[in-house]
């Protein structure tokens, strides 16, 4: 992901230690780091193309020289939140995963189970990359490029899962899978707490309960 340029106390154009300080030093987090936590903050929470560089480097607290400095255009600034919105997200699938080594029925479960939790809670917004794919059709857009990376790996994730399972049609148990997912994630933004994501886990064992060879 690269790292923001100088340390924290140094001023922006290098100058002499008399020089006024920069004021986008704040001696915490670098700019590059602040404005990425505010571009995912505004980005989820009002959508991508809704949200202009200049609300981001407001709540960050730089100039627009340095968002720019650092990411080169919004294009790229939304490229990199959501490649580390995909590293995120495939950690804490490690993790959960982990938890239940050699059971993938359990795993499934868990990982389900996480996605429910979500969808149900006040002002969640669904998937990053999910929305991310819906605002940018063109297959060229830094967004769009990362968003579908990360559909493939789930999709290609929850169909080895599923062959483990012994599914007697593990390609579409997988894909049913994601379905439901998909499913969770755009109805939680419409229905929200109660919505029919409270079914998820109950729909999905269903499924693999249909599906696995007997």
């Amino acid at each position: 992901m690269g790292q923001a340029a100088g340390g924290a106390g140094a001023d922006a154009g290098g100058t002499s230690a008399q020089a006024a300080p920069d004021p986008e030093s704040t001696g915490v987090r670098p700019a590059r780091d602040r404005v990425l936590d505010a571009a995912r903050e505004l980005f989820y929470r009002d959508g991508i193309r809704a949200v202009g560089v200049e609300a981001v480097v407001e709540r960050a607290g730089v100039t627009k020289m340095s968002l720019y400095r650092h990411f080169g255009s919004k294009d790229a600034l939304v490229g990199a939140y959501l490649e580390d919105a995909d590293a995120n997200y495939w950690r804490s699938w490690d993790r959960i995963v982990a938890q239940h080594d050699g059971d993938p029925r359990a795993q499934i479960r868990a990982l389900f189970e996480r996605v429910m939790g979500l969808a149900l809670r006040p002002g969640y917004r669904g998937c990053p990359f999910t929305n991310a794919a819906i605002e940018f059709p063109d297959a060229n857009h830094p967004g769009r490029q990362v968003a579908e990376a990360n559909k493939r790996q789930l999709r290609q994730r929850l169909r080895q899962m599923a062959a483990r399972l012994v599914a007697r049609d593990p390609v579409a148990l997988g894909d049913g899978l994601l379905l439901l997912l998909e499913g969770a994630y755009a109805s939680s933004q419409t229905f929200g707490p109660g919505g029919p994501a409270i079914a998820l886990l109950a729909v999905a064992e269903a499924l693999i309960d249909g599906a696995v060879a007997r």
